[in-house]
């Protein structure tokens, strides 16, 4: 599968920004291999725009024998590459020059301290004749791997005998696929090949490339040594360095790959049977190339077809992360909710009895503690609620993994194992939050005093009142009657005396008055603790959502915006 190319270009520097932005994002999630890959892209980018635009580096690479060298000298019309035939010969990079003016910067960034001006051709190209990419030394092959990563141009130049070979095809090529706009693949020494034999090799390199997933790349068929096909080869180099874009062009296909690279780290490796090494720097066959075959690869020595990556999916769907009942049952249950609700309906019923209460009695009800007081959840201070048990702290570990697992649905690994570890990361400053929510939810309008209880607590004294005024009437009756004086008139009530009405009628209204007072208090507890249960609720939810939901949802949303830069830099 194929990414499909939009028919408005993204301009290269909204896409280097994106690549630099989606390596910021992936830090920590992904692989550092590709973090650096974009990292290093984006600055490899920075440094070529800042060096000369008008002079396009291409670059000739291929395998020993290959008759890289001899195009070389053919291309530039001179004898600069020394030529071999069995052992490869170019140990450094060298360059020839057409239009040498501004063109110093940037060989010094590409590193190719061989430099020779050629006077005939066209301003602008700089030819590099590359080490062989199989060669024995390692030295050799490093500095091929390093300029095929920075060059305008590259011109893959193979023979009939080797094209097929996988050290070029797995090493190189297949990794380059989308690097096509970029890349000429030349089939040298065609005069070599038996007459008819030119365009079934060179439908079969193309196929073998389709295969690499460049399909559509340029493949020229030509012979350094006789000079067929040679201009037409110069003629693309000169096209390609008047239209000056090749560097950007290479450019874009970098952040192409790198994005490509980043968004493979987002998935599980594929599982491929191991890729056997090719021998470095085999020699070539010695028998005469026109009594051979054209190269083919055996089937035991093919590689499997290239796999074509997922395309970035620029606005990805992530899952809708919310609290849930089971964490809010979790997390109130380890936060000792229910013993506070339960507090909530006591304090309630014991702060009432102590201010409607019958007065002679009332003051027992203070030698009793408050029972939110006792758990310390009238101030500022941590709570004394019990600690969670071991179930309570299980269901809270079973809850949070249950919402990561939910957050993380569908999110490609290994950045669903940073949604999961999102989800948990503040789990240690539940304890303090969920404390104080309780507290909170506890303290204020929860225990704020009814205006019920000043009118009762009035009239038990208005009882008391009574009590007092019918106790000293019958007293001062008692001493007059003592004395011998004169008895004051009494009222009565029917037959009862007033004296005694006040009396025993006030202690026994005070007595229903706080009855009846009992039961207001316990309706009134019940209310108060279905408040408090439903505020404490409310809390549980707001600390799960700041602490939990809300980690979860921004790495989610982190893992999103990732996605859309890769794919505006995939572009």
């Amino acid at each position: 599968m194929k990414l499909p190319r939009r028919r408005a270009e993204v301009p290269l520097d909204d896409r280097l920004e994106a690549l630099a932005e989606a390596a910021d994002l992936a830090e920590g999630r992904l692989a550092r291999e590709a973090v650096d890959q974009a990292r290093a892209v984006v600055a490899r980018a920075g440094a070529r725009r800042g060096l000369s635009v008008d002079h396009t580096a291409v670059a000739l690479a291929g395998a020993t024998g290959s008759g890289k060298s001899s195009l070389f000298n053919a291309l530039s019309g001179t004898d600069l590459a020394a030529v071999g035939v069995t052992r490869p010969t170019t140990a450094k990079a060298q360059a020839a020059l057409w239009g040498a003016g501004g063109a110093g910067p940037l060989l010094d960034w590409l590193d190719v301290p061989l430099r020779h001006t050629v006077e005939d051709g066209a301003p602008g190209l700089i030819l590099l004749d590359l080490p062989d990419h199989d060669s024995i030394e390692l030295a050799h092959r490093g500095e091929v791997d390093r300029l095929v990563g920075v060059v305008d141009l590259l011109v893959w130049v193979l023979d009939p005998q080797k094209y097929a070979d996988a050290a070029v095809h797995e090493r190189y090529l297949r990794g380059l696929a989308r690097h096509r706009d970029v890349m000429v693949v030349v089939l040298n020494q065609v005069d070599r090949l038996p007459e008819g034999s030119v365009k079934r090799c060179l439908d079969d390199l193309r196929g073998l490339l389709a295969a690499d997933g460049l399909e559509g790349v340029t493949v020229l068929g030509l012979s350094a040594r006789t000079g067929e096909g040679v201009p037409e080869l110069r003629g693309l180099l000169d096209r390609e360095v008047s239209r000056r874009r090749a560097w950007s062009s290479r450019l874009a296909a970098d952040v192409a790959s790198a994005a490509a690279g980043l968004w493979a780290a987002t998935r599980p490796p594929a599982t491929s049977p191991p890729a056997t090494s090719p021998p470095a720097a085999s020699p070539p066959a010695t028998r005469s190339p026109a009594a051979q075959p054209p190269a083919t690869r055996s089937p035991a020595a093919q590689p499997p077809a290239v796999a074509a990556s997922p395309p970035p999916p620029g606005r990805v769907t992530v899952p809708e992360v919310t609290v849930g009942k089971a964490l809010t049952r979790a997390l109130a249950q380890a936060a000792g909710a229910p013993v506070a609700v339960d507090a909530v309906a006591k304090a309630h019923r014991h702060r009432s009895v102590a201010a409607t209460g019958w007065p002679v009695t009332r003051w027992l009800r203070g030698l009793r503690p408050d029972p939110l007081r006792r758990l310390h959840l009238t101030g500022g201070a941590r709570s004394s609620l019990p600690a969670a048990t071991a179930v309570e702290v299980s269901a809270v570990d079973t809850a949070l993994r249950d919402v990561g697992a939910a957050a993380s649905e569908g999110v490609p690994e290994p950045w669903a194992t940073a949604v999961r570890h999102a989800a948990r990361a503040r789990s240690g400053e539940l304890a303090d939050a969920l404390d104080r929510t309780v507290a909170a939810a506890t303290s204020g309008d929860v225990s704020k005093a009814p205006r019920w209880w000043r009118v009762a607590g009035t009239a038990q004294w208005l009882t008391v009142a009574a009590m007092a005024a019918g106790a000293i009437w019958l007293l001062v009756r008692f001493a007059l009657t003592y004395l011998m004086l004169p008895e004051l008139p009494t009222p009565t009530v029917g037959r009862a005396p007033w004296p005694t009405v006040l009396l025993l009628g006030g202690a026994l209204a005070g007595v229903l008055i706080a009855l009846l007072c009992r039961l207001f208090a316990w309706a009134g507890g019940r209310r108060r603790a279905r408040r408090a249960a439903k505020t404490l609720r409310a809390g549980v939810e707001r600390v799960a959502a700041e602490l939990v939901v809300a980690p979860a949802r921004d790495e989610l949303d982190r893992y999103a915006r990732f996605a859309d830069r890769v794919s505006l830099a995939a572009s």
